[in-house]
């Protein structure tokens, strides 16, 4: 019960997020529902393919569809009269991207698959739903603009409960500090920009090569 309750606040928390941008572009109703139901299902729903999980999540419990519905109808009405804490948001964003990394650890460690597809899968079940969210809104996702600690908070999370899951603890120790290293980063991203080291090529040597071709 309680796995389904946070289960429930994490899909919230991501439609609202693709309901505030599918409002920044300006969508129409239908629109809005469709970008927010993407970007709350969709990194659950490539995690069960791959994982070959018979029926996909949603399709098992449609609570998370109706949960995904009407938190994008809730923000559709609240931004019509009050402007959206846009760093609220983005601190619940961070909670939202800790317990959907841990979910998806959880269930590809309970697949029995290797340590490093647990991971894989872990990212891929908390950030592939807001990868959805920017293409179908036409903008560069969040996890390849640069420097953004995202993926890699995810990445961090879904290592240490995997690593954890490696001694005799209680089944809740590996998740709640997964958890708190999803959120501790990407929370210290936000008050303090943090941000990943860029990697830039120096194009050495094309301004007199085009020199040479001049002459």
């Amino acid at each position: 019960m309680v796995q389904f309750a946070l289960d429930y606040a994490g899909v919230a928390v991501c439609a609202i997020s693709g309901a505030l941008a599918a409002g920044r572009r300006s969508l129409d109703l239908l629109g809005v529902v469709v970008i927010a139901i993407a970007t709350s299902i969709g990194g659950g729903t490539l995690r069960d393919l791959l994982l070959d999980r018979h029926p996909v999540f949603w399709i098992a419990h449609t609570g998370y569809l109706i949960v995904a519905i009407a938190a994008a109808l809730f923000t559709l009405l609240y931004v019509r009269y009050f402007k959206p804490p846009e760093r609220l948001l983005l601190v619940a964003d961070a909670f939202g991207l800790a317990l959907f990394t841990i979910s998806g650890a959880r269930i590809a460690y309970e697949a029995g698959v290797d340590g490093v597809v647990v991971v894989m899968m872990a990212v891929i079940t908390g950030v592939f739903g807001g990868v959805l969210r920017d293409v179908l809104c036409a903008e560069i996702p969040m996890i390849l603009r640069k420097g953004h600690i995202y993926a890699t908070a995810a990445i961090a999370g879904a290592t240490g409960f995997v690593l954890l899951k490696n001694f005799d603890l209680d089944p809740t120790v590996p998740a709640l500090a997964g958890m708190a290293i999803v959120v501790g980063l990407r929370l210290a991203a936000i008050v303090w920009n943090l941000e990943l080291p860029v990697f830039s090529l120096q194009d050495h040597g094309r301004h007199g090569d085009d020199k040479k071709g001049d002459d």
